[in-house]
C-alpha cells in the first residue's frame, strides 16, 4: 500500500539530541524503514528547516522523505510552528491531489491538524491514523505555567480525536487520557520499538573508569528529570553519572540546562562525579548504554520513552519513574525498578540497593533482553501498525511475518 507519514517537526533525518529532536524522530524513521521492508511505498512529509535541503530524499532504508516548505526554511522551535500549519496543510493537499496515499499516519498533534485539513481540502476519502506521542493535557498537568505549548492545543487535540479514523496510542496510560478527550473507541495500542540488531548486549563499549556508572540518555529538558538523577547521586558515593545528549561537546559550557545541572551538582556535592558527553552519533549510543551498570529514565512524565527499551535490549538494568509508558515497558522487579517521579531520595535509595546487588542486576539484564525481543522489536511494531492500517482500510489482517 501507499503510506504517507506526516511528522511536521520531527524529521527522520535529523541529528538527535537537540531540544526538539529525540524519540519521535527515531520512531518515525524506524517505522518508515520497517514498513518499506514489508513492501510498502512510504513517504514521510516533514517541514523544511534548511533551504539547502532537496525536495525529496530517497533514504537507504527504502522510504522517501519529502521536505515541505511551510514558514521559514530555518529551525523553528516546535511550539512556534502552529501559525505555519495552514501552509503545511496546503502543500500536503497539493501533493496528495496528484498522488493520494492509501492511508496517512500523522505523528504529533500539529501533524494531525495539518493532515486532517489537507485531506479535507483534497476532497477524496483517505483514512487518517493519528499518533500523538504526547498530549497537551498531560503536559499542562505536569508543567503548569511553564508549559510552552501554544494556546488552543488542547482544543485542537480534542478536534483531532473527533475527526481521526483511528488513533494509535503508545501505552495503556494514554488510552485513559484519550477517553478524557472524548475518544472512547477506535483506539489501538502499539508501543514504540527498539532495533534489537543494533542494541545488543555484545559490541563496543564506551570507555569508563573504575567507578560504577549510572547513565541518563536523551534531550536536556527539565521534565526529563536529569536534576533528580544528579541529586540522587549523593546516595551512591562510589558511582558517576554520565549524561548522554544535549548540544555538541564544544558547546556544553554555553548551554543553560547544562549550567543548571552543574549548579545542582555543586549544591549536592557531586560535581566531581557528573560527566556530560554532549550529543553523540546515533551509531554510538549502544556503546554508551553498554558502558553503564544501571541506566536511568527518570522523567516527570513520559508518553512512552525509548531509553528503557534500548537499555533492556543491551542487557542493562533500568531504574525508571513510574509514569506513562515506562509503567508498560519496565517490568518492576523483573527488568528494573520503578520509583516515584520527582523523588531524588527514593531514587537514590533504589539505585544504591541495585548497585549493591550483583545477582539482581544480572537477573534484570537477562530478563530485559528477553522482554525487548518479545515485545518491542521493530518488526513486531511495524507489523502491528500495518494491521491498524489494514483495519481502517477495511482489509483482512495481513499474515504476520517472523518476529
Amino acid at each position: 500500500m501507499r503510506i504517507g507519514l506526516v511528522s511536521e517537526h520531527a524529521s527522520p533525518l535529523a541529528t538527535l539530541g537537540g531540544v526538539d529532536a529525540g524519540g519521535q524522530n527515531v520512531h518515525v524513521a524506524e517505522l518508515a524503514a520497517g514498513l518499506a521492508r514489508r513492501g510498502h511505498d512510504v513517504t514521510v512529509a516533514t517541514r523544511r528547516d534548511d533551504p539547502a535541503l532537496p525536495d525529496r530524499v530517497l533514504t537507504p532504508d527504502g522510504y522517501t522523505v519529502e521536505h515541505v516548505t511551510a514558514g521559514p526554511a530555518a529551525v523553528v522551535p516546535k511550539d512556534d510552528l502552529l501559525p505555519h500549519m495552514a501552509d503545511f496543510a496546503a502543500r500536503l493537499a497539493e501533493s496528495w491531489s496528484a498522488d493520494l496515499p492509501d492511508v496517512v499516519h500523522a505523528h504529533f498533534w500539529m501533524s494531525g491538524l495539518a493532515t486532517l485539513d489537507a485531506v479535507e481540502a483534497v476532497g477524496r476519502p483517505v483514512p487518517v491514523v493519528q499518533t500523538f506521542h504526547a498530549l497537551g493535557a498531560v503536559k499542562r498537568r505536569h508543567q503548569g505555567a511553564a508549559d510552552p505549548s501554544p494556546a488552543g492545543r488542547l482544543e485542537i487535540e480534542r478536534d483531532i480525536c473527533r475527526r481521526a479514523d483511528q488513533i494509535v496510542a503508545t501505552c495503556s496510560d494514554e488510552v485513559f487520557e484519550l477517553r478524557r478527550l472524548g475518544r472512547t473507541g477506535g483506539v489501538s495500542v502499539v508501543p514504540c520499538g527498539v532495533d534489537t540488531d543494533v542494541f545488543t548486549p555484545h559490541g563496543p563499549v564506551a570507555p569508563r573508569g573504575p567507578r560504577q556508572r549510572l547513565l541518563v540518555l536523551g534531550r536536556l529538558v527539565e521534565r526529563k528529570g536529569q536534576d533528580d538523577a544528579v541529586r540522587a547521586l549523593a546516595a551512591v558515593p562510589g558511582a558517576e553519572l554520565v549524561v548522554v545528549g544535549g548540544p555538541p561537546a564544544d558547546r556544553l559550557d554555553a548551554d543553560p540546562e547544562v549550567g543548571r545541572l552543574r549548579d545542582v551538582a555543586v549544591e549536592a556535592g557531586v560535581a566531581d562525579r557528573l560527566v556530560f558527553t554532549g550529543s553523540v552519533a546515533r551509531a554510538d549510543v549502544p556503546a554508551w548504554v553498554r558502558s553503564a551498570d544501571v541506566v536511568l529514565a527518570v522523567p516527570w512524565y513520559e508518553p512512552f520513552g525509548i531509553t528503557p527499551l534500548e537499555a533492556m535490549a543491551c542487557g542493562r538494568p533500568v531504574v525508571a519513574t513510574a509514569v506513562g509508558g515506562l509503567v508498560d515497558s519496565v517490568a518492576d522487579g523483573v527488568t528494573g525498578d520503578l520509583v516515584p517521579p520527582r523523588d531524588p531520595a527514593a531514587l537514590g535509595r533504589t539505585i544504591a540497593g541495585l548497585l549493591a546487588d550483583d545477582a539482581r542486576r544480572a537477573a534484570y539484564s537477562r530478563a530485559g533482553v528477553v522482554r525487548a525481543h518479545a515485545r518491542y522489536r521493530w518488526s513486531r511494531v511495524c507489523a502491528d501498525t500495518e494491521s491498524v492500517y489494514a483495519q481502517v482500510l477495511g482489509r483482512a489482517r495481513p499474515v504476520d511475518v517472523a518476529r
